[in-house]
């Protein structure tokens, strides 16, 4: 199952060698929207491995078509990190590095991919 995507909705992820790869289609100006989505997707069809101790990587894109909307990266970033702990990793402490950026896309979305070190 290593690879395949889980989830068919806005929401999906899978798993390709220790790399959490998530994907959310579409965007809003109100990061606090991402937390219960993605804790909503990860409760209810997420079943690959546990989180793990240590430190990670994680990597954050948003990709928006046209202006970029009016939101703050860093409370964007925050609501991630919060969506995927107690999944990807335990706490998000253990973040040794963290990247978000904003690019201009094809389509609005935003990728989250968590690394362990």
């Amino acid at each position: 199952m290593d690879g395949d995507w889980v989830g068919f909705g806005k929401v999906r992820a899978r798993e390709i060698g220790g790399v959490l790869e998530v994907v959310v289609d579409g965007l809003t100006t109100q990061a606090k929207y991402y937390k219960p989505l993605l804790y909503e997707f990860f409760r209810k069809e997420w079943r690959a491995a546990r989180p793990s101790w240590g430190d990670h990587e994680v990597e954050i894109r948003m990709e928006h078509e046209g202006e970029p909307p009016l939101m703050d990266l860093d409370n964007l970033a925050k609501a991630l990190l919060d969506a995927v702990k107690g999944y990807a990793f335990h706490d998000d402490s253990q973040v040794a590095r963290l990247l978000v950026e904003r690019h201009q896309g094809e389509r609005e979305r935003i990728t989250i991919r968590v690394t362990k070190r």
